[in-house]
């Protein structure tokens, strides 16, 4: 059996891949079934690193946004498509696979067209709550859709959509607080908040920290992931706004939080401050009360949508970065943290959200039209 994954360029696209490969090798395993043969159609790798650990071959294939607007970077880009479908129809001929899994996003698109050309199952799957255009596309002629929000299965066929959540790496799915207090240099009797930016980090929500920072200090811990690009600033001058506090050492600034790190992070923390895009469902997974703050001018609006949407299970409170303010940001915090019925409400409605089964789900339907199409 071989299996085709591909996607944009983004972590949103490339880790709930890395996911479901996960799951398929451990139902293999279980099942004591022949393993299947992973690859993954995209035009970069994203982490090399996470293909390997988990035997996925990686085959380059060229794509170019479409932009709805006149940019000179148009005409290159629709012919680095056209270069991509013609070498994805190369490369699904000579490997030939029994299903396609698409992710969404322009890296996605030359692989599903050559898949459709070439009669190759496709299944895809939607993280937003307002899908993209290479997915809305795509789910005219998918065999299956999997969709992350609920609200996201009324633009696709209902015969053919499952509300399935969103594929979520093992190690991010399981909790280790043994050793976090020593190991992050925490203190155990002070609240914590965690702060997530992205891997590249969120200007916005690192300057709303450090204004805030003195207020928060006297209450909270912050464990805040600035983004590698912004570390040695933020730092700096979280040391020149605390140099006075006697309550410094409960700021924690880190470039990026590896999956060892942020699991430890999330098990001691009481609330998360985080972006909208696909952090929202390690969140809910872990059952945390959250602030969410949208970048305001992402492509479609669809962190705002999806942070909205995600609002709607009670689970988090959305501020706009339009409204920010230290203490507009403050007052929702105490709101939270002051009221241990609202949080233990925020908490169950996450869980209620939270669908920790969706790499599994989506991997045996995998193997299913994996394994008939072989026949």
């Amino acid at each position: 059996m071989k299996i085709v994954f591909t996607g944009g360029g983004t972590g949103g696209h490339f880790y709930p891949i890395v996911a479901l490969a996960e799951e398929i090798n451990t139902l293999v395993r279980e099942k004591l079934l022949v393993a299947p043969q992973l690859f993954f159609f995209a035009p970069a790798p994203y982490d090399a690193g996470l293909l390997t650990k988990n035997e996925v071959w990686f085959v380059r294939i060229p794509a170019g946004k479409l932009r709805l607007y006149a940019d000179k970077r148009n005409l290159t880009d629709a012919l680095a498509t056209v270069w991509g479908v013609v070498k994805a129809l190369g490369m699904l001929f000579v490997h030939y696979p029994d299903v396609v899994f698409g992710k969404g996003g322009y890296g996605s698109f030359p692989t599903l067209l050559a898949a459709r050309i070439l009669h190759i199952p496709v299944v895809i799957h939607e993280s937003d709550s307002v899908p993209g255009r290479v997915n809305k596309w795509a789910g005219k002629f998918a065999s299956c859709i999997a969709v992350s929000f609920a609200q996201a299965a009324s633009f696709f066929p209902s015969e053919k959509t499952a509300w399935t959540g969103h594929p979520i790496r093992r190690a991010l799915r399981e909790l280790e607080s043994e050793g976090a207090y020593e190991f992050l240099r925490l203190e155990k009797e002070t609240p914590i908040i965690l702060v997530l930016g992205g891997s590249q980090g969120a200007q916005a929500i690192n300057e709303l920290i450090l204004s805030s920072l003195p207020k928060l200090t006297e209450q909270f811990q912050i464990i805040h992931q600035t983004g590698t690009e912004n570390i040695t600033e933020v730092t700096a001058r979280a040391q020149v706004i605390l140099s006075k506090s006697v309550r410094a050492n409960r700021y924690h600034s880190f470039a990026f939080l590896n999956e060892q790190a942020l699991r430890m992070a999330a098990s001691v923390s009481s609330l998360v401050v985080s972006r909208a895009g696909s952090t929202i469902f390690e969140i809910a997974n872990w059952g945390l009360p959250s602030i969410i703050i949208p970048i305001a001018e992402s492509n479609g609006a669809h962190q705002r949508k999806n942070a909205y949407a995600y609002a709607e299970s009670s689970a988090a409170v959305v501020l706009e970065e339009a409204n920010l303010s230290p203490a507009l940001f403050l007052e929702e915090i105490r709101k939270i943290m002051e009221n241990k019925e609202l949080r233990e409400r925020m908490r169950q409605a996450a869980g209620a959200f939270a669908q920790p089964h969706a790499a599994r789900v989506i991997a045996k339907k995998l193997l299913e039209i994996g394994l008939s199409h072989e026949r």
